[in-house]
């Protein structure tokens, strides 16, 4: 689906509509454990959390401190909203290989399709491209010594995780996301997904990119 197409999508399904947030959009981020993110010796730069401010006045969906932790469950609200991070190799879609789409656990909004997911050993789910790179938002993030691409979702902001230059052709890009920050359909509950919020049994699903 072009990015018109599911923008349009998302206004229907309400994912667009703001409200007034008191989130702090740099709240103290955890430390991360190094123990629990060492792969063959070195911490992976994926399993470090971010501590980039995102400019939450783009976000379209804001809800306040409350409403988040009781939409989120502690890990998710920890990650998503307080930019940690999880361990790898022990979260929930690592070695998730079942096809359908990724969406943000802060606003539902389609993210990440498996049909661009690969394998990339670091043990967080990994894909070469977003399902529509207009709801994937960049930060530079330069903390715990490092320069790195932080990503969040542009809809509401929660913090997803990072992308890297070192990924597999077409595009030699790995965005290296947190499972906390999504929430997985299948392929054909996706597409009843879409049909349900377009208010109409016609409406496609969005089609993945080659």
């Amino acid at each position: 689906m072009k990015s018109a197409a599911l923008c349009a999508l998302l206004f229907t399904a309400g994912l667009l509509s703001a409200a007034e947030s008191t989130m702090k959009t740099n709240a103290s981020a955890p430390a991360a454990d190094p123990a629990a993110c060492k792969i063959d010796g070195p911490v992976s730069a994926c399993g470090l959390p971010s501590n980039v401010v995102i400019d939450m006045s783009k976000a379209r969906v804001q809800r306040t401190d409350a409403e988040w932790r009781a939409r989120l469950s502690p890990t998710q609200y920890r990650v998503a909203r307080q930019q940690g991070t999880e361990p790898p190799f022990k979260n929930e879609f690592w070695d998730n290989h079942t096809d359908g789409v990724y969406l943000c656990v802060g606003c539902d909004t389609p993210l990440f399709d498996s049909r661009h997911k690969f394998d990339s050993g670091t043990g967080w789910p990994s894909y070469w491209q977003p399902l529509e790179k207009i709801f994937v938002g960049e930060t530079t993030d330069t903390s715990h010594g490092m320069t790195r691409v932080e990503v969040h979702c542009t809809v509401c902001g929660s913090h997803l995780g990072h992308v890297f230059d070192d990924g597999p052709k077409p595009t030699r890009l790995r965005y290296c996301i947190n499972s906390a920050s999504l929430r997985f359909l299948t392929r054909d509950a996706y597409t009843s997904w879409v049909k349900q919020r377009a208010g109409t049994d016609a409406a496609p699903a969005p089609s993945a990119k080659p």
